[in-house]
């Protein structure tokens, strides 16, 4: 009787990249879309690395990113996957709840009406 030793399921390594799914980008899609109707933000990127997806947001296109929303599902446990962080470094927000951090940037939306 000749047993051979079962293979590992092929696609069962871990991902080599973080990305955003689909949820989370419809998420910050939506407060970038008023962001841009507001006429405050013109661009944005997106860039998916081994450890952090960040989606970068523009004033113009030539620029530095403003804000950047960070995820890094290594930090669920601890201060939370999600931040948003601004041009100079400071984190404004970490959670894992995508919604609630992105409230910190909605904020800039709510104005005096004169």
């Amino acid at each position: 009787m000749n047993i051979e030793t079962p293979s590992p399921f092929p696609n069962a390594q871990i991902p080599t990249q973080v990305a955003f799914d689909r949820r989370e980008l419809g998420v910050i899609l939506s407060v970038y879309g008023r962001m841009v109707a507001a006429g405050e933000w013109r661009d944005y990127g997106i860039s998916c690395l081994r450890d952090v997806a960040i989606f970068s947001i523009f004033r113009r296109t030539a620029e530095h990113p403003i804000y950047r929303i960070e995820k890094r599902p290594k930090l669920r446990q601890k201060q939370g996957q999600f931040m948003v962080v601004a041009m100079d470094g400071q984190i404004l927000k970490r959670g894992n709840d995508l919604k609630t951090v992105l409230r910190v940037l909605e904020r800039k939306l709510i104005r005096a009406v004169d």
